[in-house]
């Protein structure tokens, strides 16, 4: 009898354990991939699902964004500088099934190609171009990830360069060149100005000449603004035409 109870218990255990096995869950942002006797099967989930114990398998793939920082890669722009670029990468799981069949380990294969691909884009770009559209780099730098991530069932969400590091002395030299533009557009300013300024002089020249008494006014007006402006003594010179006056008087009488 009691055997017989003991063969019970173990059957019922059994059957308590391969009905646990045979049901799964899956979370709304997971798949899974289902294999029957080894063979590519449908894929499940979200929600809860049933399998046929000791001949399915599955495996679960999660979909949500991984946000990865690739590791410093130090490289030569077309232009010959050495580099060193930090770069942010966010990627998920597009297809299960590609993710799980078409390579070993997705995650890994992802990054190792983000690398490749950010050495190819600055090396195929110039130090200025680096520095300074790193928009059009990180467009360049997508487009080569998903030629090889396609294929293995990852969408690229985007990457972007995050840091640029160059040698000291390059720096250097950037920030002389930097100083040498803005003294010319310095110099381009004042010479501009200088000849805007001589030119609305000979104009107000030509204008005074033509007028005889303009001159005379234009003296008075800077006496005015010069008493106004300091304290100080001035002394102020006769016209020239009271001396030409005063002159052919003398002659007269003569």
């Amino acid at each position: 009898m009691i055997p017989f109870l003991v063969l019970i218990a173990v059957i019922v255990i059994f059957l308590l354990v391969t009905s646990l096995k045979s049901f799964g869950i899956n979370q709304e942002y997971q798949r899974g991939v289902l294999f029957r006797l080894g063979r590519l099967g449908q894929t499940k989930g979200p929600g809860w699902y049933w399998l046929i114990p000791f001949v399915d398998r599955v495996v679960r793939v999660d979909q949500r964004i991984i946000t990865y920082q690739l590791e410093t890669q130090e490289t030569i722009t077309r232009d010959g500088v050495a580099v060193r670029v930090n770069a942010v990468l966010w990627f998920r799981a597009d297809s299960p099934i590609q993710v799980v069949n078409a390579v070993e380990d997705w995650r890994g294969a992802t990054v190792q190609a983000a690398e490749t691909a950010l050495r190819d884009a600055i090396g195929q770009s110039d130090l200025d171009h680096v520095l300074k559209d790193r928009a059009t780099i990180n467009t360049r730098l997508q487009q080569l990830l998903r030629e090889a991530s396609l294929k293995w069932g990852v969408e690229i969400d985007s990457v972007e360069i995050k840091d640029v590091d160059i040698p000291e002395q390059m720096q250097r030299a950037i920030a002389k060149e930097a100083e040498a533009i803005r003294e010319k557009r310095a110099r381009i300013i004042k010479a501009e100005g200088e000849s805007e300024a001589s030119k609305t002089l000979a104009n107000a020249a030509h204008t005074i000449s033509q007028q005889p008494g303009a001159m005379e006014l234009r003296r008075l007006q800077t006496l005015t603004e010069i008493g106004t402006e300091h304290n100080s003594t001035i002394i102020a010179m006769f016209p020239t035409e009271l001396l030409e006056a005063a002159q052919k008087l003398m002659e007269a009488k003569k």
